[in-house]
């Protein structure tokens, strides 16, 4: 085994460990938190839906020795899906469910998000594509490896289009509150090293054609690392002062006693009232 090889190897683990890393910020700021607000849901099913075909990609073209054939006589050695690539997407998916679990279990606390009417149609849409395309490769109509790269593109469009509800919620509430930068800087290092590890198959390979024959990959880190460098700019420059934490946990909890006494007050059906909640600060009047 060469030396660029064994590099290839490490990089390619760290960037895994980056990438992979890059969630568990967000779930932990979710169990401190106790709800899941300024997390775009989505984002979640945007993710939920890429992740699923990201993995399928991955793996059958790391596993199937057919496929691998095809690829290798469309584009010649080497595959460019590396176990780290299969790790990394598989584990991304699982991370994500576990999200979307957090997001069912915290809804009371987190002002009832929903996923919009634009999202979900148009993760459905592509799902319903997804099952022709793979019908088609039943039929024999086209080949498995035209299959899986179908996959990979809606990944692809997905990891484009996911990005775009959460800088809008970042912009919407002038802070990014409920969204971990934590997150965003390990998926800004994934990005960096998932393309370092590229150029060095080329590198060792003299084979551009890494590049063109698994265009997610390069896809998706340069949007990544182009999408984490405007959340960066969100979180440390345009609203910077608006990322108070202690402030922020204040009006959630504010929050949280107005909607219990809102229930309470629905609960025993009462007559009309007024309940003043007096903060330092904070003035609010809530009227059944």
């Amino acid at each position: 085994m060469s030396a660029l090889t064994i590099i290839k190897s490490i990089i390619g683990w760290v960037y895994f460990a980056c990438w992979s890393l890059s969630f568990y910020p967000q779930v932990y700021l979710n169990f401190k938190k106790k709800n899941t607000k300024g997390l775009s849901h989505d984002f979640l099913f945007f993710n939920f839906t890429g992740f699923f075909f990201y993995s399928v990609f991955n793996s059958v073209l790391y596993w199937d020795k057919a496929v691998q054939q095809e690829y290798i006589e469309k584009y010649a050695p080497p595959i460019p899906v590396h176990p780290s690539d299969v790790a990394f997407a598989i584990h991304a998916f699982g991370m994500n469910l576990f999200i979307i679990l957090q997001c069912i279990i915290f809804y009371k606390n987190s002002g009832n998000q929903k996923i919009s009417r634009v999202g979900g149609g148009l993760c459905i849409l592509l799902w319903i594509a997804a099952t022709v395309v793979t019908i088609l490769g039943f039929a024999k109509v086209v080949s498995w490896l035209w299959v899986i790269y179908f996959y990979s593109y809606v990944k692809l469009f997905i990891t484009f289009v996911k990005y775009v509800p959460q800088a809008y919620v970042n912009y919407k509430n002038k802070c990014t509150g409920g969204w971990s930068i934590g997150s965003v800087l390990f998926d800004f290092a994934g990005g960096v090293l998932s393309l370092v590890e590229m150029f060095l198959d080329v590198a060792d390979t003299s084979n551009w054609k890494v590049f063109t024959g698994d265009p997610v990959k390069i896809g998706l880190s340069l949007l990544s690392i182009a999408f984490d460098i405007l959340f960066m700019i969100q979180h440390y420059i345009l609203y910077r002062h608006n990322n108070n934490t202690t402030t922020n946990k204040n009006k959630d909890n504010l929050e949280n006693v107005i909607n219990e006494i809102k229930d309470k007050n629905n609960n025993n059906n009462k007559e009309q009232q007024n309940i003043n909640i007096e903060t330092p600060g904070i003035n609010i009047d809530i009227e059944k």
